[in-house]
């Protein structure tokens, strides 16, 4: 009697890129969480000190601050824990390549995976921290508005935009190294030049809102805030930052195309 042989299933090549993505986010998680106690806690400290700092200074040091609405931890926290991925992510991205580079060259599957691994790490660790939001919000008695909808709308063009930065960043570091200092000290500006800490609203007060939208954050921002804050929330920025995310994505996709041979000679 022959053993009847199970064929293997042929897998698409989305699904092939899918499934190669997901084990090898599922990896980092686990090797970034494996050798700590704490876990997943780590991943909401940093901005939960971050957040109690900017509250203390804003409320209790200055009182009478002009900046976000209450309850402000609820505010800071909105604005917080996407910077956090963003920031995460893209920190990450200037290293993608070089950090895996033997397991990169050994391996056929699309070399845009090792930077999406990093954007859906980042993003799943965004996801987990939502509940923190939810506890802050119950315990000051921040009010939950319908617009809560767009987070959905705030995470889709996020991927796109931390994947369009990554996919620019990742190649461009391999050839030169500076850029990975150049990119901290970027994002450090760019936190305070973007509305974590203050709103648009407040901007506009200061007849900059128009140009403050051309940060593609911005109008992210305002769709994640729209759940606590509907006044918060500005279309126009919205709107920009979507066009932005689209295009910044475009020449991410450009620039690794064009770079993607040279950094397998390079790594």
């Amino acid at each position: 009697m022959s053993a009847t042989t199970v064929p293997r299933p042929e897998w698409s090549p989305f699904a092939r890129y899918r499934r190669s993505l997901w084990l090898l986010t599922v990896r980092d998680l686990r090797v970034r969480y494996s050798t700590s106690f704490l876990g997943y806690f780590w991943s909401i400290l940093d901005p939960l000190v971050m957040a109690a700092i900017y509250w203390f200074v804003f409320t209790q040091v200055f009182g009478g601050r002009s900046v976000g609405e209450d309850p402000y931890i609820v505010f800071l926290l909105s604005g917080l824990l996407p910077w956090m991925w963003f920031n995460g992510a893209v920190s990450d991205c200037t290293r993608a390549y070089l950090r895996e580079a033997k397991l990169i060259r050994s391996t056929k599957i699309p070399r845009t995976i090792w930077v999406a691994r990093l954007v859906l790490s980042k993003g799943i660790e965004f996801v987990a921290s939502i509940p923190v939001l939810a506890i802050f919000a119950i315990a000051t008695g921040a009010t939950f508005q319908w617009e809560a909808v767009y987070f959905v709308l705030g995470i889709a063009l996020q991927a796109v935009l931390v994947m369009g930065v990554g996919l620019i960043v990742a190649p461009l570091v391999v050839f030169f190294r500076d850029l990975e200092r150049a990119t901290k000290l970027a994002l450090r500006f760019l936190f305070y030049a973007s509305p974590v800490i203050y709103g648009l609203p407040d901007i506009h007060k200061l007849g900059l809102g128009f140009w403050a939208a051309f940060n593609p954050l911005s109008g992210i921002f305002s769709l994640y805030r729209a759940a606590f804050f509907p006044d918060q929330l500005d279309w126009f920025a919205v709107g920009v930052s979507a066009v932005m995310s689209a295009a910044i994505l475009g020449i991410g996709i450009l620039v690794f195309t064009r770079t993607e041979r040279a950094v397998l000679k390079e790594i």
